[in-house]
């Protein structure tokens, strides 16, 4: 599997010749609780987003994935927390992540069950860390500490 992965890696690499651009979202509820998705493949915790469509800006791939994977609808982005760029912060390609926090309303509701098994709300100090997808454990920690990042 190592050895196919690599492969096709390098093959999109030649193929787009650039980064992934994406939205990641910090769902934050009206009770301050921080709204979590379980993934699929590797059965961890993250934050939700995903990939910046064709005639789509963040702010509008945001409210997407948001939606598609949690069923909340967002109701306003309150800050950019960062922008993520570091070429093995997602394992599978190389991609730029553009962090928001927003402020969400709704019910779960999965949308994209491919992707996502669960969806959950935790308080700060129930948060998983050191078991979250991709760069998510350094996304939350800055956010928990107010930053604003460029990496």
């Amino acid at each position: 599997m190592g050895h196919a992965w690599r492969f096709i890696k390098t093959v999109m690499g030649v193929i787009f010749r650039h980064p992934v651009t994406g939205a990641t979202i910090i769902p934050v509820l009206s009770d301050g609780r921080i709204v979590l998705v379980k993934r699929q493949d590797t059965g961890q915790w993250g934050l939700p987003g995903g990939i910046v469509d064709w005639g789509e800006d963040i702010p509008g791939t945001a409210k997407r994935e948001l939606l598609e994977e949690t069923g909340l609808t967002l109701v306003t982005i309150r800050r950019l927390v960062g922008v993520y760029s570091s070429f093995d912060r997602d394992p599978r390609v190389h991609s730029i992540s553009v962090l928001v926090e927003a402020e969400v309303t709704g019910s779960f509701s999965i949308g994209d069950t491919l992707e996502i098994s669960a969806v959950g709300a935790f308080e700060r100090d129930e948060i998983p860390f050191g078991n979250l997808c991709h760069d998510h454990d350094r996304q939350l920690q800055d956010y928990l500490q107010d930053l604003t990042v460029l990496a």
